[in-house]
């Protein structure tokens, strides 16, 4: 006997209602497992040996690799050099925070200046650190334009520890104001309306609306914002190795990790760098939250 339509249709109602969802999910969990969560698994795993990255033949050396990481000094000062980072990404959030204010009201041409703030989160990192380190080079760009104003100076700008660091802060903040400029824009303009207008009625100045409108409006959008910001200077990679190789104290924790798996093939205690730093992110992610608990923790605790 054939079967028709109506059979498919009896083995559907039978099927459980509950296991539909993940049929759809078992492609993206089968490639997020594989290409996220097995290499991390692996990479604690060789974090305890003094695996080379190319020889078949690993020993386990318990916790050595950790406690060199913590006691070389030469390996943990790197994190030092976040704090540059660290500031640089406050004075981004700032300036993010401060033109999506301003452009989300009616000011001319701010189509244009929106264009031009977020442009730069558009171009390659490389792209950027080649760029930017003619701008720094002596008599380079930097050094032109100073001279068109009458100033005269021979400082090599990235050729000591302070000006490289600062240098490199500021290109990360050039590159990185306009993603957060874009966040902020967008949860200001999902602000209802209806607030600025009975603000105004009530004769509230652009700093009262920003006060008490636009900053418990977009909190939650400014606390991931933190969050991504110092992950982000933690994990400081592209423009420096771009543009000094980590030369005149510009390394970094992540460029440091780098050289140490591919240039001196210490693949085992790269690794174990590599979970210092995520388990440095976490807790201060962890930190974070916990200080500054969004609106949705808030309305759960006082449920």
């Amino acid at each position: 006997m054939d079967r028709g339509p109506a059979d498919g249709g009896i083995l559907m109602r039978h099927f459980p209602r509950a296991l539909t969802p993940w049929l759809f999910l078992l492609a993206p969990l089968a490639l997020l497992i594989t290409f996220t969560y097995a290499p991390i698994v692996n990479m604690v795993a060789y974090s305890f040996t003094d695996w080379d990255g190319v020889s078949p033949e690993l020993h386990y050396t318990g916790a050595h690799n950790y406690a060199e990481i913590f006691t070389r000094q030469d390996l943990f000062e790197v994190f030092f050099v976040s704090g540059y980072y660290l500031v640089a990404s406050a004075v981004q959030i700032v300036a993010a925070l401060y033109f999506a204010t301003i452009l989300s009201f009616k000011v001319r041409f701010r189509n244009f200046f929106k264009g031009v703030l977020f442009f730069p989160s558009l171009i390659n990192g490389v792209a950027i650190g080649f760029v930017f380190l003619y701008f720094f080079q002596d008599g380079g760009t930097l050094d032109t334009v100073l001279r068109l104003f009458g100033v005269h100076t021979d400082h090599a700008w990235l050729g000591s520890p302070v000006s490289a660091n600062i240098s490199l802060a500021g290109v990360s903040v050039w590159r990185y104001m306009g993603l957060n400029f874009v966040l902020f824009l967008g949860a200001i303009q999902s602000i209802p309306g209806e607030l600025y207008e009975a603000a105004e009625l009530d004769g509230a100045s652009r700093w009262h609306q920003f006060r008490y409108i636009i900053a418990p409006g977009i909190k939650p959008v400014v606390t991931l914002t933190v969050i991504l910001s110092v992950s982000g200077s933690l994990s400081v990679f592209e423009v420096p190795y771009i543009m000094t190789g980590g030369a005149t104290g510009t390394e970094t924790f992540v460029t440091q990790t780098v050289k140490l798996a591919f240039q001196y093939n210490k693949t085992g205690l790269a690794s174990a760098a590599a979970v210092v730093l995520l388990l440095i992110v976490l807790a201060v992610t962890w930190l974070q939250r916990r200080l500054v608990p969004d609106s949705a923790d808030n309305r759960m605790d006082l449920v």
